[in-house]
């Protein structure tokens, strides 16, 4: 019998064995990690010893930590608090104003989407449905931790965030062009946890979705505590102003915009700048 076969199985008697027992949700840590060509980064005239600086300064925001709270139809991914250092500030900084964003809450029952985010000094809601990805079940399967994990592979439109905007503006020898409109999504999901939750925007699976893999970034499980004791926080933000995803990205297209020229004239960029 394939390892395939063996590990099926198991999860199944295990998710049986999970199903029969109560079941109030759980507490999952994530790694994410995004890597960054810095070769590409400021054109030639930035030297390496600046490349490297400027490496090292974003290695905090490439690296970090998220929790999602999940039951099984709701669920919050958030990052976790970390001290930031002296100078940095919280979110991408650029000419006077800010970008972050807040948790992810993802409602299956309902098809609900919401997440706050920070712009500019203004804050939106961003709600609409839920993102829908045409998953693919592989037969390729592995273990993660204690858990047996399958694959599973979806294609998704590529999303170009303001970094990637700013590095090709800078680039005379890169253009929009250049940028990928589709990327592969591959995830490691395990029926052992019978929900249909996962980290960032990522949900859909027949069992909790441990590792993703998408472009640059990799988001992986190390550590899942089931019906925890202090119980689950899972609420939908709420405040802000109330704004669909096709029309915040409208926003941030502009914004993204309007940075490019800027930065481009020498008059602003990331890490500060006054508007």
């Amino acid at each position: 019998m394939k390892i395939y076969s063996i590990l099926l199985v198991f999860a199944v008697l295990l998710s049986l064995s999970a199903q029969a027992q109560k079941f109030d949700g759980g507490i999952a840590t994530y790694q994410s990690k995004t890597s960054f060509d810095m070769n590409n980064f400021g054109g030639r005239e930035m030297s390496e010893q600046m490349k490297k600086q400027i490496a090292e300064r974003m290695k905090s925001r490439l690296e970090k930590t998220f929790t999602l709270s999940f039951s099984k139809d709701e669920s919050i991914y958030e990052e976790e608090e970390k001290l930031e250092a002296p100078g940095a500030g919280g979110g991408m900084r650029f000419m006077g104003g800010g970008f972050s964003q807040g948790g992810i809450y993802k409602n299956i029952a309902e098809d609900i989407y919401a997440r706050q985010n920070e712009l500019m000094g203004k804050t939106f809601l961003v709600k609409d449905t839920l993102a829908k990805l045409d998953w693919k079940l592989e037969k390729e399967s592995k273990m993660i931790g204690q858990y047996a994990a399958f694959k599973a592979t979806a294609v998704k439109k590529a999303e170009q965030n303001p970094w990637d905007a700013m590095r090709r503006s800078r680039n005379a020898d890169t253009t929009a062009a250049e940028a990928p409109k589709e990327m592969v999504i591959t995830a490691w999901y395990t029926p052992q946890i019978p929900v249909s939750q996962g980290p960032d925007e990522y949900w859909g699976l027949p069992g909790l979705i441990l590792e993703v893999s998408a472009g640059p970034t990799v988001i992986l499980c190390n550590k899942i505590v089931i019906n925890p004791k202090e119980g689950l926080d899972i609420e939908m933000p709420k405040k802000g102003d109330e704004i669909s995803r096709a029309e915040y990205e409208k926003v941030v297209a502009e914004k993204t915009k309007e940075m490019s020229e800027r930065f481009g004239g020498g008059r602003g960029g990331f890490g500060g700048g006054r508007g």
